[in-house]
């Protein structure tokens, strides 16, 4: 039978927002007070950048690991809930793929593969830029079959350019000082 709501959550708006934009910029605004304005924000960067100096000045980090493990999990099923609701069912197969897209758009945003870098602000650039590139394959007609490859490139430059900053970042730092 049908829940009262269900679809609502996925297909529904608040005047002219739709529901899963709305709860998408919620949670942008909470994350970001949390990494910006929060002791456990500082302790995720810190631990991210680097894990073995966070461990030495006494960051909990494995506790604060764990948490952010469990936030990630209540996240993806919050998005499963929505997709659910979005298709009137649950399928198990509905979100296979979304982790390429995930991995790619926050590579995209400048967060760095090795941790410790990266904003919440770029990761949504990163989002913006695969959704506007999905798009227009879309719109272009391209088979569904060349979206992951493009997705992939996308990859694979975002990769290449992510490590040639690192490259020149770290030439800049060992350099003799003139």
């Amino acid at each position: 039978g049908k829940v009262e709501g269900f679809i609502e959550v996925g297909t529904g708006h608040l005047g002219p927002i739709p529901i899963p934009v709305l709860v998408t910029f919620v949670l942008l605004g909470l994350f970001y007070y949390v990494l910006h304005h929060t002791i456990l924000g500082r302790y995720i960067y810190a631990i991210g950048g680097n894990i073995q100096a966070a461990r030495l000045a006494g960051l909990a980090v494995d506790r604060t690991r764990v948490l952010v493990f469990v936030l990630g999990g209540v996240l993806a099923a919050l998005s499963a809930f929505i997709l659910a609701s979005r298709l009137n069912s649950g399928q198990p197969n509905a979100g296979l793929g979304f982790e390429l897209q995930v991995i790619a758009a926050v590579i995209l945003g400048g967060i760095s593969l090795t941790g410790g870098v990266g904003t919440l602000g770029g990761a949504f650039i990163g989002i913006l830029i695969l959704t506007v590139l999905s798009n227009g394959l879309v719109l272009l007609n391209v088979s569904s079959f060349y979206h992951d490859i493009a997705r992939g490139a996308v990859i694979i430059l975002a990769v290449y350019l992510d490590t040639r900053r690192k490259q020149s970042l770290l030439r800049r730092l060992l350099a003799p000082p003139t």
